[in-house]
């Protein structure tokens, strides 16, 4: 039996396409590697549906990252599709656990809502670790990756643009080809 290959351009399209229907996020090249695509971002899912009175934050969250980086996408997991980031509110502090980069848990706590800091500084900043990075405390306002250092004075929820490059670089073709290693749990933010 004679098998033809597909020319790398239509083979990376069809492989990208195959992941964003199951719900995954890495695309396949020819090689077997990650595609280099300048136009398609890595597209995560997440699940809101336990952050109760945050949903819209978290929607905010979500919505500021795709704003501000290209190469990693994070939109709402379709009704019974498993996500990649799982979102809950509880009564504790908010926290992230990571897992692999772009994969985890985010708890949106209401003890640092009822101590008056921003839901969606909070929403974007724990979305931020499961985007690979870390807690730069202390630190400004204008440092998203801050969190509670910045004060409950401060409601910035966007990414600075060291925060931006470091997302980016964490979601290029050249790093997405290595192993992604777990991350670690971020509390206390």
């Amino acid at each position: 039996m004679h098998v033809r290959t597909l020319s790398g351009g239509l083979a990376a399209t069809l492989l990208l396409s195959l992941p964003l229907l199951s719900g995954q996020a890495v695309a396949a090249g020819p090689s077997g590697g990650a595609a280099p695509s300048a136009a398609a971002a890595r597209v995560y899912t997440y699940d809101a549906s336990g952050s109760a009175e945050f949903r819209s934050a978290v929607d905010r969250g979500a919505a500021i990252w795709n704003a501000s980086v290209d190469n990693v996408e994070l939109r709402p997991a379709a009704s019974g599709q498993r996500a990649n980031i799982r979102v809950l509110a509880d009564n504790g502090w908010p926290r992230a656990l990571p897992g692999s980069l772009g994969n985890g848990t985010v708890y949106i706590g209401r003890q640092a809502v009822n101590q008056g800091y921003d839901t969606v500084r909070i929403s974007s900043h724990e979305l931020g670790h499961i985007l690979g990075l870390p807690d730069r405390k202390p630190g400004p306002c204008s440092s998203l990756m801050s969190g509670s250092t910045a004060g409950v004075s401060c409601t910035n929820p966007y990414p600075n643009a060291a925060e931006k490059a470091e997302v980016e670089d964490n979601f290029s073709t050249a790093y997405l080809t290595r192993a992604a290693a777990p991350g670690t749990a971020s509390a206390g933010d």
